[in-house]
């Protein structure tokens, strides 16, 4: 018997991307005939979810989902999510649009996916590295991922990279009602939630690019919240007795770093 094909979805989240999305979608169609891509933009003022639009008159696999204003990373993917899993998607992934997350390397995490039911993409075990970074970016990141790492506990090398794929089942376990955090931190509330449920979370290095093209969208505000949430975070779920072990599907029954 023929194996089932995964029915693999890519849900971007977008806010000033008009230099970069097309190019994008058009890169990651390239990868796979069983590719569909949703854009959740959040009412870019340049235009984007047009762009993004008229790509999806002329292609059924390109999605847009316009959230009026900006309402923040985390939250645009969990209405991907959502509309996602509605759809049947067996395998998610959520990348950034800028090309900070390389196309490319998706055959990688659909490789290591076979055995876990999330992988993230990670600059901090062997092979990852972040390219065109300032000393102070670097610093940051270093110092966010430690802060996360000593509250969180996750046996993962890199809590802020928002390159993951995920398994159906894992969707399953995640209580998006619960979520409260904004932001970047979403990434480490997502993955403290699959970790505390005994779900297999595995790595696998990535060369996470500096945008070239467009302005970054992380900002000094972005930076403090998500330093002050994670403290508040790891307050409010160690008021909640830990659930039980989730029980082991097609992934390992064990969480591991690469």
């Amino acid at each position: 018997m023929a194996e089932k094909t995964e029915v693999i979805y890519v849900v971007i989240p977008t806010y000033n991307e008009v230099d970069n999305i097309a190019a994008l979608i058009k890169a990651l169609l390239d990868i796979s005939a069983n590719i569909t891509i949703i854009v959740v933009d959040d009412n870019s003022p340049d235009g984007t979810g047009k762009i993004v639009d008229e790509l999806a008159n002329s292609d059924s696999r390109v999605q847009c989902i316009h959230r009026q204003g900006k309402g923040g990373r985390g939250a645009a993917c969990i209405e991907g999510f959502k509309k996602a899993l509605a759809e049947g998607a067996d395998l998610i992934f959520e990348m950034d649009a800028d090309f900070s997350h390389d196309p490319r390397e998706i055959p990688l995490f659909l490789e290591k996916i076979k055995d876990y039911d999330m992988v993230l993409g990670s600059r901090y075990t062997k092979g990852g590295k972040a390219i065109n970074w300032s000393p102070l970016r670097r610093v940051f990141s270093h110092i966010a991922n430690t802060i996360t790492r000593f509250f969180l506990q996750i046996p993962i090398t890199d809590y802020t990279n928002g390159y993951r794929c995920y398994r159906r089942r894992t969707f399953d376990f995640i209580n998006f009602d619960a979520i409260d955090a904004k932001g970047y931190i979403v990434l480490s509330e997502i993955a403290f939630q699959i970790h505390r449920k005994g779900l297999a979370i595995g790595e696998v290095p990535t060369r996470f690019v500096n945008r070239v093209r467009g302005e970054s969208n992380l900002n000094l505000n972005e930076v403090i919240s998500a330093l002050t949430s994670v403290f508040k975070l790891w307050l409010r779920y160690h008021k909640v007795r830990r659930p039980a072990i989730a029980p082991p599907g097609t992934a390992k029954a064990r969480q591991t770093m690469c």
